[in-house]
């Protein structure tokens, strides 16, 4: 069974920004509830506080709607809830000026006076707060702020209150609406933010893999086209001749085998640089990839001289996948790659502090800091080639760890590798 702990590490950083951003507002109509309404039983009569409290209740049930509503338009999931934030607007008005007027000339005594005024104000903060979420422009939400405030002034004035109580109230109401706006407008800018930089991260790594596509492209046009060109024309060439039955075609089509048969040695030698991975190359290259992600990266022992070439080969791409499934499905701070050789075996340990839990149901835990089984399959593979072996898994509930063993082909082979940082 998934805990709390374990629901919220199953999240990206971007769904986390969204859920506490989500429930931060969404605790916006429970304090208006509790600080406001409920404080109304002990000043008012029973009688006017029901309804009172009923009005301050339906305004938050109103309010939670909006931010589920604009919420959802931010992350582009619904259109702009315009007649749900014009009915919020006039909600907040309506009970804002209802309470403000009994305040200051219905209510029997200062206690119902006072809870009266500060209900008015905060039924007017939270609503415009709320409002300024679903608002993409700024002019509008600064338009929004002033109106309200001047309303407040407006009817301090109506209900003949004295100019400093007018002032108080427009200060008190401009703070207090300024501020709760100001949070609304942020934390829209940070939620689109979080997101953008995660859709740009999984591009980055899109672009790498086509740049990569391209290259292995180009390698193969420039050895394959210029062969194959040459082969089109001697072939031709042997036709004319062998239809003229002259003795030069058979030389033309032996030519045309040794270009073919080069041609192959050529795809050979790419797609084996292709497939090979340099070992040091991919450590070096590995922390500047988590570095520039945001992920403090270290790597230790990255002296690969006296590594066998096949070795190195497997290990990097070791290296190359969790690299790859860190930034990709990882929600990491930190990880580490350290690289040693010990009791006659190469060792490299990748780990992150990005654990991702499986699904309900206990499905495959093996994650390479967070993304999905396949590509660990496809490192046994490669490491049982030089019969070598992968382990991965959740190490202590918070991070994740992947270790490649591969035993040296020989004692000789086992040059101690450095143990420096870089």
């Amino acid at each position: 069974m998934r805990g709390p702990g374990a629901w919220w590490r199953g999240k990206s950083t971007p769904a986390k920004v969204e859920t506490y951003t989500r429930w931060s507002f969404h605790s916006f109509p429970l304090i208006e509830i509790g600080g406001f309404g409920i404080p109304l039983f002990g000043q008012l009569s029973l009688r006017y506080a029901g309804w009172f409290f009923a009005l301050v209740c339906a305004h938050a049930a109103l309010s939670s709607i909006t931010v589920s509503r604009s919420l959802d338009w931010v992350r582009g999931s619904r259109e702009q809830p315009v007649r749900l934030l014009w009915t919020l607007g006039t909600a907040t008005a309506l009970v804002g000026l209802v309470a403000f007027v009994l305040a200051h000339g219905g209510a029997p005594d200062d206690d119902a006076r006072t809870a009266l005024g500060v209900m008015f104000g905060g039924v007017l903060i939270f609503g415009v707060g709320i409002i300024a979420l679903g608002l993409r422009s700024r002019r509008r939400v600064l338009a929004m702020v002033v109106a309200f405030v001047a309303v407040s002034g407006a009817s301090a004035l109506a209900v003949g209150a004295n100019g400093a109580e007018v002032l108080a109230t427009v200060l008190a109401m401009l703070f207090g609406i300024t501020a709760i706006a100001f949070t609304s407008i942020f934390s829209v800018w940070l939620l689109r933010a979080v997101y953008e930089l995660d859709d740009a991260r999984e591009t980055r790594a899109r672009l790498a893999v086509a740049e990569e596509r391209l290259r292995f492209g180009r390698d193969l046009h420039d050895v394959i086209g210029r062969n194959l060109a040459v082969i089109a024309l001697k072939s031709e060439l042997a036709v004319q001749l062998a239809r003229r039955e002259r003795p030069e075609a058979v030389e033309q089509m032996i030519e045309v085998q040794r270009i073919a048969q080069e041609s192959q040695r050529e795809v050979r030698d790419v797609v084996r640089g292709y497939r090979e991975a340099d070992l040091g190359v991919e450590l070096s290259g590995a922390r500047g990839v988590l570095e520039a992600a945001g992920i403090d990266c270290s790597v230790a022992g990255a002296d690969t001289a006296g590594l066998p070439g096949e070795v190195q080969s497997a290990l990097a791409w070791v290296v190359r996948e969790g690299t790859t499934n860190v930034l990709r499905h990882g929600n990491a701070g930190q990880c580490a790659v350290v690289l040693k050789v010990t009791e006659g075996q190469v060792v490299l340990t990748v780990e992150n502090d990005g654990l991702r839990v499986a699904g309900d149901g206990g499905g495959d835990t093996e994650r390479c800091g967070g993304g999905g089984g396949s590509g660990l399959a496809g490192l046994r593979e490669r490491l049982a080639v030089v019969a070598g072996t992968l382990e991965a898994g959740p190490v202590g509930g918070e991070a994740f760890r992947v270790v490649a063993r591969v035993p040296l082909p020989s004692p000789r082979a086992a040059v101690p590798v450095g143990k420096g940082t870089s």
